[in-house]
């Protein structure tokens, strides 16, 4: 008889609790309530177009959008300096009335235009050189991060005949009252796709951008974001927002961005302009593991398909871990905005 009580009593919980969970699921705010779901290339541009707005709402950027031709850059050179084969300068220049950030700018130093550009954009921790070898900057700081991680991608694509640009997006403060941060951080990379459109070397079709880890998030919201980007790539980051809820930093998240979509529904955005997305197979699944960036792709590649261009959208998966495949980077780039003038490399096939 005791026994039946305690099965009872058991029971009785259980069905308790799990009441409690549905009602809890019932009550919690739809999920993703913009997922891309296959349908003709009319109705995908429908859709590109709908949610594009919709984020640009959530990240508090409207109003800069509207009065972005407006916002002078009144550029200061800091420092330039010829290295090798480009020029580099440092500079200050107005990313919105009241902010001004700084900048590294490489431009080729003696062949003829006009170059394709690329945005190079570090992580966490990184600093505006450390997409960049100590040779081409000069700064030691950058050095050790650079070769390890990045690999110096944007000295590779400095030496190799690119107008480069890089900015700081690692902060965590947000600087003006009634942004978000992602707003800001994002908003500061556009204005390098705008500072790039002014300078008279520059191929304003071929305009590329480039990030690892957090900088391959915010490669992912610059190529979805801003439609002069032809070619993305995006290393170290695809995954979902559900793995991105344990063991990451939280500066991803902003209000409403998970009732929208997932991370798939915004490198869906690119769509059908060039993406390559980069995964190690030495990420632990804690990280950006690739098994969930190979289902990740799967999702981008159906509005791919729909659009006509699924070649387009490419899975670099690499034998490293979280960090720059630059041979793989550079081929893509080269195909995409400068001549196929490399043999592709081999790699691990996804």
């Amino acid at each position: 008889m005791q026994r039946a009580r305690i099965i009872l009593a058991g029971v009785l919980v259980g069905t308790a609790l799990l009441w409690a969970a549905a009602k809890g699921e019932q009550n919690a705010p739809a999920q993703r309530s913009m997922k891309y779901t296959s349908g003709s290339a009319e109705s995908a541009g429908a859709w590109q177009k709908d949610v594009r707005s919709r984020l640009f709402q959530l990240l508090k950027m409207d109003d800069l959008i509207d009065k972005k031709d407006a916002i002078a850059f009144d550029p200061k050179e800091l420092s330039s300096a010829g290295r090798g084969a480009c020029r580099i300068r440092e500079l200050e220049i107005n990313s919105t009335t009241n902010r001004r950030i700084r900048i590294i700018v490489t431009s080729p130093a003696s062949q003829s235009g006009p170059f394709p550009g690329v945005v190079c954009i570090g992580g966490h921790g990184s600093s505006l050189y450390s997409p960049y070898n100590e040779d081409t900057v000069g700064k030691d700081v950058a050095k050790a991060k650079s070769d390890r991680l990045y690999k110096g991608f944007g000295t590779i694509l400095a030496e190799r005949g690119y107008v480069t640009i890089s900015t700081t997006v690692s902060r965590h403060e947000v600087y003006e009252e009634g942004r978000l941060l992602m707003g800001e951080r994002l908003w500061d990379l556009i204005r390098c796709v705008d500072y790039l459109e002014s300078m008279p070397e520059l191929d304003r079709l071929r305009i590329g951008c480039a990030g690892l880890s957090l900088g391959g998030e915010m490669a992912m919201w610059l190529g979805a974001m801003d439609e002069r980007i032809a070619a993305t790539v995006s290393a170290g980051f695809l995954t979902t927002m559900d793995h991105m809820e344990q063991n990451h930093c939280m500066c991803w998240k902003f209000p409403g961005l998970r009732e929208l979509v997932d991370f798939a529904d915004i490198y869906s955005l690119i769509a059908p302009r060039a993406l390559q997305c980069q995964n190690g197979m030495l990420e632990p699944i804690s990280q950006f593991n690739v098994p969930l960036a190979r289902k990740t792709m799967e999702e981008v590649r159906t509005i791919y398909c729909d659009l006509g261009k699924p070649e387009n959208a490419v899975l670099d998966v690499h034998a490293g871990g979280h960090e720059i495949d630059s041979p793989r980077l550079l081929y893509f780039l080269e195909k995409h905005l400068y001549s196929n003038r490399w043999a592709e490399p081999k790699n691990i096939q996804p």
